[in-house]
């Protein structure tokens, strides 16, 4: 099912602290180079609206929260979601940030090696024809890219609802990344709020009883 319809925020909403082209980042990407301390750095690849980056920050204000998504629209809207989530809670510290552009670049050349606590990537683009699959999010590049990031022990974690897109990404990391392990299964968790949803897109997979296949890794 493709993406809904979304409109950016209003031009009112000053987003300047939570949204970030690739031309204003830092030459390197850390939780020193973004945020000023050094706490453990969470990176989503394709935040979407942005609903785990929101929850996610809002429940681990310990850690840091890097989105990265190369739809400039979806970007924004995700750092508006940030940003009026702070404007509620006050009291809570700007642990989370958006950026806008593409993340494979980013991965190679701007993020230190066993730098990184965990990588996310939920219901990418499943690119659906054969010729198409090498602009996948998850590919041979990014798999090789994101296990230099992850530190010893941090974490992958990959969800579909793209049962070949599942299967042909088990198998790459099997192939190419042989330090993950074996892929661990992550559990349905209980859902009885719009927020108790981990995307938009496991929301409506979910509610029309589309399977999703979930996984995590973690870097030996």
């Amino acid at each position: 099912m493709p993406r809904s319809p979304i409109k950016r925020p209003p031009a009112s909403l000053d987003l300047s602290k939570v949204l970030c082209n690739v031309d204003d980042l830092p030459e390197k990407l850390s939780s020193a180079s973004l945020f000023g301390n050094n706490a453990p750095l969470e990176i989503e690849i394709g935040s979407g609206k942005g609903l785990f980056m929101t929850t996610a920050s809002a429940a681990n204000p310990k850690h840091n929260f890097l989105g990265i998504e190369i739809m400039a629209k979806y970007a924004a809207h995700s750092a508006g979601r940030l940003l009026r989530s702070r404007m509620e809670t006050p009291e809570s510290n700007l642990n989370a940030i958006m950026v806008s552009g593409n993340a494979e670049p980013l991965f190679k050349d701007r993020i230190e090696d066993s730098s990184i606590e965990a990588v996310h990537v939920y219901f990418p683009d499943p690119w659906w024809k054969k010729r198409h699959r090498k602009r996948r999010v998850v590919n041979a590049n990014s798999i090789r890219n994101i296990s230099k990031a992850l530190r010893s022990g941090g974490r992958l974690h990959f969800w579909t609802d793209v049962l070949d897109y599942f299967e042909n990404t088990v198998e790459m990391i099997a192939e190419l990344a042989p330090e993950f392990g074996v892929p661990i299964p992550e559990e349905e968790a209980a859902a009885d709020h719009d927020l108790d949803y981990r995307t938009h897109f496991e929301r409506r997979s979910r509610q029309h009883q589309i399977p999703v296949y979930r996984v995590r890794y973690q870097r030996h």
